[in-house]
């Protein structure tokens, strides 16, 4: 009589991991202007580090409505994963110690290259080979410098995903760029809002003609936030119908316009402090 066969176990994800596991936290960023806590997640013998935001720890803005932070943060990994990109870490909505919150895996970034090779301020008036102008900045006693980022595919299409769920506040502390050549975006709370807010230093495109990678991945977005169709149906779980409009109307103005946005003026266009 042979052996019964063996199945092997099943492979956990990493979003059942971080929504299903068990969140324990083991201390608190200081330097976040909201409740960030740094975790580990442990679920069927599987385990990683995470961050935890919980809605209770959210601070109030006046243009944004309270409470609504952390699902903003899981709706823009929701269209980071529609893109194909991968840009955002895994990012679940779930309840943890101090109640509902945002998790996120924890991405730790190279310590050869913590962002300084895709931004700099340089003492020239052009920016030099391989890299995009942002603009100019005081840097005391008087000077200013150029602010410039990397001409680098990563950041172009982070920058089209930021002009998408329209994010308020991408500053290069944001940016994550690891030891196998990848890069991810964090800290996506001020995104989706209905009016154009969009603030970031990747402001280097801007006008240009969009890749034809960035018009493919625009037109299957588009798609994607029909009425009824997969994502639209799940960002409705997590933002208002308006905001939902909004992205809409983005992706469309980006396709019609054939080019990376640029600044619309109403509004401060390079976050502060940039980084």
């Amino acid at each position: 009589m042979s052996a019964p066969e063996r199945i092997p176990p099943r492979s956990v994800t990493t979003a059942e991991l971080l929504a299903q596991g068990e969140l324990k936290v083991r201390g608190q960023i200081r330097e976040a202007s909201n409740a960030v806590l740094y975790c580990t997640v442990s679920y069927e013998g599987r385990d990683a580090y995470c961050v935890y935001k919980p809605v209770a720890g959210e601070r109030p803005l006046w243009d944004f409505p309270d409470g609504t932070l952390a699902q903003r943060e899981v709706a823009a990994y929701e269209v980071s994963e529609a893109t194909g990109w991968g840009l955002v870490p895994t990012t679940v909505l779930r309840d943890g110690p101090y109640g509902e919150g945002m998790c996120q895996l924890w991405v730790e970034a190279s310590p050869e290259d913590d962002g300084a090779g895709l931004l700099a301020l340089v003492d020239d008036e052009e920016p030099a080979e391989g890299w995009k102008a942002i603009g100019f900045a005081e840097v005391g006693e008087g000077r200013t410098a150029l602010l410039v980022h990397a001409d680098d595919t990563r950041l172009r299409r982070l920058a089209v995903l930021d002009a998408v769920i329209n994010n308020a506040d991408r500053k290069g502390g944001h940016l994550l760029p690891t030891g196998e050549g990848r890069l991810y975006g964090i800290d996506h709370g001020v995104t989706f809002n209905a009016d154009n807010k969009l603030r970031t230093l990747l402001w280097g495109w801007a006008g240009e003609p969009l890749t034809p990678e960035a018009v493919d991945v625009l037109t299957s977005l588009r798609d994607g936030l029909a009425s009824g169709a997969p994502l639209a149906t799940r960002l409705a779980e997590l933002i208002t119908t308006a905001e939902i409009d909004a992205t809409r109307d983005r992706v469309e103005a980006m396709l019609a316009s054939g080019k990376h946005p640029e600044p619309g003026g109403e509004w401060p266009a390079i976050p502060w402090p940039p980084v």
